[in-house]
């Protein structure tokens, strides 16, 4: 039985942290079903190339991108989009190994899928991802449902991440390649911040959703925002009583967006100031860049009439929206941390680490001296012969 576990000394710890306030060959698109959205998840609706700009540099010799059928925060069957990329030469025998990313925050609209502009740091992610294909592995990468599709994306809701991507990678295996350029059933999840927590999540999720057709090895997570459930839950007026950076105010107006999505009956705006209606609104379509820019100068305590704790269900709602598995980890796991990362302190997902290691997780945990994006390359020493041995297996 899948529960989502809080023990005492993973509470303090998380709230301590919180109280001292990151090839030539060419396919045919295909038209999307009229009906597509009632098909399997892992149904592709619609493939064709993707745009030359938008591939991994110097690795890839194709790249894709699909429309398919998966599971959105409601629990119902969604659309997303998603990308997947062939790394250059031919297949090995049973198919390019592949690896599912879950990309970090790059925002809730629809302009902000990285199937239309690529990731929101480029150079950060292109580097890093560069690394894994040029190790042999195909990448996917889902967008996420309700980014580029209908619907809103529930940013920070670990579940249906993780549907978006187990589908994907269903998704991508159902698409009709040729031989030199299929791709195995073997794959591993990876993922940076938002998709830290997303491949830690899928991490828990992969065998239950993604079923005997695929072989889940396992996950790495970096700069995965554990326990963030515990720091919404305390903000309110003038709390924090100091200004934070705006990357942290952006979250938490992605992050109220999607829970007055997903919990209308919350009723979020009733705690909202107009600054505080303004900005999560405007999370609703800004990208992550633009967004930054616009919160300078904008305090968290600034959007709040009354704490957000004091809406009936809402200490309840974040926990079940926000809240990362505690159980259920089948295969290893690697996480890893910033020491001097203000996005995601690495006091909060130590505390995570722990739980999980003590519920009989595999974890392999790692810090690095530098910050929350720093860790991505840090990590790669590591990460990269934790993954080979996953697929050696």
């Amino acid at each position: 039985m899948r529960t989502h576990l809080r023990t005492p000394i993973a509470l303090l710890a998380a709230a301590l942290v919180a109280a001292g306030l990151t090839s030539t060959t060419s396919y045919a698109a295909t038209a999307p079903a009229r009906d597509g959205v009632d098909q399997p998840v892992g149904t592709v609706l619609e493939s064709g190339p993707l745009d030359r700009d938008l591939w991994i540099p110097k690795t890839t010799s194709r790249a894709l991108k699909l429309t398919y059928v998966t599971t959105d925060a409601f629990g119902h069957k969604a659309l997303s989009t998603g990308t997947v990329f062939l790394p250059k030469g031919e297949a090995p025998k049973g198919g390019w190994p592949v690896i599912s990313w879950a990309h970090g925050t790059s925002g809730i609209g629809d302009a902000c899928a990285p199937s239309r502009v690529g990731p929101a740091l480029p150079q950060r992610d292109w580097a890093y991802l560069g690394t894994w294909m040029k190790q042999g592995y195909a990448i996917v990468a889902s967008d996420y449902a309700g980014l580029g599709t209908p619907g809103m994306h529930a940013y920070l809701h670990n579940r249906s991440t993780a549907h978006n991507v187990v589908d994907m990678v269903k998704a991508a295996r159902n698409l009709d390649l040729p031989s030199s350029e299929k791709l195995s059933n073997k794959w591993v999840v990876i993922g940076q911040s938002q998709g830290g927590g997303g491949a830690v999540a899928t991490s828990s999720y992969a065998t239950e959703f993604g079923g005997k057709a695929l072989d889940f090895r396992g996950g790495v997570g970096t700069g995965a925002p554990a326990y963030i459930e515990l720091l919404v839950s305390l903000p309110g007026p003038g709390v924090p009583p100091v200004d934070v950076s705006p990357a942290l105010t952006e979250y938490l107006a992605y992050i109220l967006a999607g829970m007055r999505y997903v919990h209308p009956e919350l009723h979020i705006n009733s705690a909202l100031t107009e600054t505080g209606k303004k900005f999560v609104d405007m999370g609703e379509h800004a990208c992550t860049n633009e967004f930054e820019k616009a919160l300078e100068g904008t305090a968290i305590g600034d959007f709040f009439t009354k704490p957000l704790a004091s809406l009936p269900g809402f200490v309840q709602a974040a926990r079940d929206y926000l809240g990362m598995p505690e159980t259920s980890f089948e295969k290893p796991v690697f996480m890893a941390n910033g020491a001097v990362d203000t996005d995601v302190p690495m006091e909060t997902t130590a505390a995570y680490v722990g739980v999980i290691t003590a519920n009989g997780a595999d974890v392999t945990f790692r810090t690095y001296p530098t910050d929350h994006n720093g860790t991505m390359q840090a990590s790669l020493v590591d990460s990269v012969p934790f993954v080979k041995a996953l697929f050696a297996r």
